[in-house]
Parts: C-alpha cells; sequence; structure tokens
C-alpha cells in the first residue's frame, strides 16, 4: 500500500469519526439549548397565570390554541405541591393528531384550594428545527469528506511527485553507465534533503565503483602476469633432463595447482563482469541450435561415462551475449556429467518459456547453498563457481534458475520468464 494511500485512509477515517462524534454533541446540545427555551417560555406562562390569579382571584380561561394548551384541574385539599417539566404528546384541535410538546406541571392555591395547572407548548418547531440544523450539519460534514478525499488524491500526488521521481531515477540507476541523478526543482525541504542524500549515495557508489573496476583490472593484470611467467617456466623445466619419479609428481602437483589458480583467477574476473554488466554485446541467438552444438561438443565425454542423452528441442529466440550463453551451457552440461553415474542418463528439454537440465545422480548434502560461491560437494572436483556464474548470468538478463531433486533425477530449469 502507497504511503500516500494509508494516509488518505487514516486522514479521512479519522475525519469521519471526529465529525461524527462533534455531529452528535451538536445534535444534543441544540436539542438542549431549545428544551431550554421551550421551559423559559412555559415559566413564563406560568408566572402570567400566578400574577393573573392573584390580581382577580380566579382563573385565567383554559386555553386550546394550536402551539399551546393550559388546563386546571383540582386537588385534594393535603395534596403536596408539585412543579416539574417533562415531554409529552397533545391533541392538535386543527390537525387532529397527536403532536409532541413539553409540559409543565404546577399546582396553586386559589381561596384555600389546590389547582393543578398543566400548561403544554408544541415542540413541533423545535423538533422542525433541529431536524433541519441536523440535516445541515449532515450536508456540511459530506461536503468535508468529499473536499478531504479530492484534496488528498490530487494536491497530495502533486505534493508527492518529486519523491515519486526522485525514486523512478533511483530504480533507473546503473552503476555501469556513470550517469548523474538530476533532482526536480522543489521547495519542500524534506524532499530536497532527500535528495541531497540520494547524490550523494550515487556520487559514492559510482567512486567505489571506479576504484572497484580499477582494482579489478590491476589484479587481473598483474595476476596473470606471473601465473603465465610460472606456466611458461613449468613448461621449459618439463622439457629439460629426465626427472625423478618423486620430482616428477611434485611438478604435476605444482602444474595442475597453476592450472587451477588460472581457472580460479578467470571465474572470479568473469563473476565481476556479469556482475556490473560489463558484457554487452547483446544479440539474438537460436537457443536450439547452440544447445545442438554443444550436445556435439559434449560427446565424447557422454560416451566416456556411458551416458544416455535424451532432447526435445524446440525453437527459441533469446537475446543475450553469444559468450555467456555459452558459458551458461557449458556450466550446465558439465554440472550434468560431473555428477552423473556411469551409464545414466541426461535429459535436455527446451521450450518457449523454459530450459530444463535434468540428469541422474545421487543424494548430496548442501541443496540450500547449491549457487552459492565455492559451494560444492566434498566429491567434486571443481572450484564451486559454476552454478554461481549461472546464477549470475540468469539474473543479468531477468531469467530465473531453480533446483529439484525428484527421486534420483536433479533437475535444473531455466525460466525466460521470471514469472512462470
Amino acid at each position: 500500500m502507497k504511503l500516500s494511500t494509508r494516509y488518505n485512509r487514516v486522514n479521512i477515517l479519522t475525519s469521519s469519526i471526529i465529525l461524527v462524534i462533534t455531529g452528535i454533541i451538536y445534535y444534543f446540545f441544540i436539542h438542549l439549548i431549545l428544551t431550554n427555551k421551550l421551559d423559559k417560555d412555559l415559566v413564563v406562562e406560568e408566572n402570567e397565570i400566578r400574577q393573573y390569579t392573584r390580581t382577580y382571584q380566579k382563573l385565567p380561561l383554559p386555553a386550546s390554541y394550536l402551539d399551546q394548551q393550559v388546563s386546571y384541574r383540582e386537588l385534594p385539599a393535603d395534596a403536596n405541591n408539585i412543579r416539574e417539566f417533562s415531554n409529552t404528546t397533545y391533541l392538535n384541535p386543527i390537525e387532529n393528531e397527536q403532536e409532541p410538546g413539553r409540559s409543565l406541571v404546577t399546582t396553586l392555591r386559589l381561596k384555600g384550594q389546590n389547582i393543578q395547572v398543566t400548561i403544554t407548548k408544541s415542540r413541533v418547531e423545535s423538533e422542525d428545527l433541529v431536524r433541519v440544523i441536523l440535516l445541515i450539519t449532515l450536508g456540511v460534514t459530506l461536503i468535508l469528506l468529499v473536499s478531504l478525499i479530492i484534496i488528498n488524491r490530487f494536491v497530495m500526488s502533486r505534493l508527492w511527485m518529486p519523491f515519486y521521481n526522485t525514486l523512478k531515477r533511483m530504480k533507473a540507476f546503473e552503476v555501469t553507465k556513470m550517469e548523474s541523478l538530476n533532482s526536480d526543482t522543489t521547495k519542500i525541504d524534506e524532499f530536497i534533503e532527500l535528495n541531497q542524500s540520494v547524490n550523494a549515495m550515487a556520487d559514492r557508489v559510482k567512486k567505489d565503483y571506479r576504484e572497484l573496476k580499477s582494482f579489478t583490472d590491476n589484479a587481473s593484470h598483474e595476476m596473470m602476469t606471473p601465473l603465465t611467467v610460472i606456466n611458461s617456466k613449468l613448461d621449459s623445466l618439463l622439457q629439460t633432463e629426465p626427472f625423478t619419479a618423486q620430482q616428477g609428481t611434485l611438478l604435476e602437483d605444482i602444474y595442475q595447482a597453476t592450472g587451477r589458480l588460472s581457472r580460479l583467477h578467470q571465474s572470479l574476473l568473469l563473476l565481476a563482469k556479469i556482475e556490473n554488466n560489463l558484457i554487452t554485446d547483446a544479440q539474438e541467438i537460436d537457443l536450439k541450435v547452440l544447445i545442438e552444438s554443444k550436445v556435439r561438443q559434449f560427446h565424447e565425454l557422454f560416451e566416456r561415462d556411458s551416458l544416455i542423452v535424451q532432447t526435445k528441442l524446440s525453437n527459441k529466440t533469446v537475446n543475450m551475449s553469444r559468450y555467456l550463453a555459452d558459458i551458461l551451457l557449458n556450466n550446465l552440461f558439465s554440472n550434468a556429467v560431473r555428477h552423473n553415474q556411469r551409464g545414466g542418463k541426461i535429459l535436455i528439454e527446451l521450450t518457449e518459456t523454459t530450459l530444463i537440465i535434468s540428469n541422474t545422480g545421487k543424494d548430496f548434502s548442501g541443496k540450500d547453498r547449491l549457487f552459492d560461491r565455492f559451494s560444492k560437494s566434498n566429491e567434486s572436483e571443481g572450484m564451486g563457481l559454476g552454478l554461481a556464474i549461472t546464477k549470475q548470468v540468469c539474473n543479468l538478463y531477468g531469467y530465473r534458475i531453480n533446483y529439484q531433486q525428484i527421486n534420483e533425477l536433479h533437475i535444473f530449469s531455466v525460466f525466460f520468464n521470471p514469472a512462470s
């Protein structure tokens, strides 16, 4: 969920809750104010009746108007005095229907007689006024919510535009191209600080990359020279006078060690080039033709171990470096031969979306670290870099490589569509 969406939801939810609560409180306060006003009107009417009885020593005539009614009732002499307000209903003489009202029931004494006076006023106008106020409040609340949604949707999107532009440039940033991250002009302090930090980070990354590339190039050159000299001297030494069996064994060990060191150096250098995207000679390659050529190249190795090779190839074209495609297939084929068993099988299947190379072989540990550098079984004579290089080649072109074991069959699958 995007930050702006999350903020909009929280903002609208909080605003809705606050507006509903304040609307309810506002409604009850208005209702209370109007009720108090009715009570004051009832008290005024009560005072007028008491003043009338004191002046004329008689009760005013009962009244039954549209919005007010006054009635009297004699009470026993020993009745207690009462004075209370209450909500009630009364009969509207014109509409001939019950309507809500507010009544005051009080007592007065006239010529030694206790009289109960009931004064009732209509609450219709008050209820209508409260209803109008409630509708206005709801309308204002709805307008505020719609305004908040519109503001958050358009204004907030524009406010966050520099952030998304910076994020887009960071995603497209490639250290090998040495491009600079151009920032949008903005007046928001946080985005200015973010752009400054991103530019500073990009500069440090480019500087570190230049230093690493320089070190890799220099190390490659400096390591290759003594290795070449050692191999040349060993070749010359082997062509001189005969050696004893012990000397020959030592020389053979030295020769194998230097060869292994040379291959290790080349593999690490290749990994560095792939990771830094320094091999850019991409072209359209017919993968089916390349696999068929690779099967012919490995034919002697297949016959040496009596391996049965089965192929099922469909036409497939990929856009990648021919050099890296050859390395990818070499590593997968070599792995299938090296970890197979005598008289075993190798199954090769190519479809529009997947390349699958399966081989028979015994179980082994370390499957979770299969594509890590220098990860290999105890019986392996390799350096543990072949599958790591294979995975880096797949990552470079957006492919996905997967391993699984079904019974004695070890299956490597390269998905050209990462979502597969």
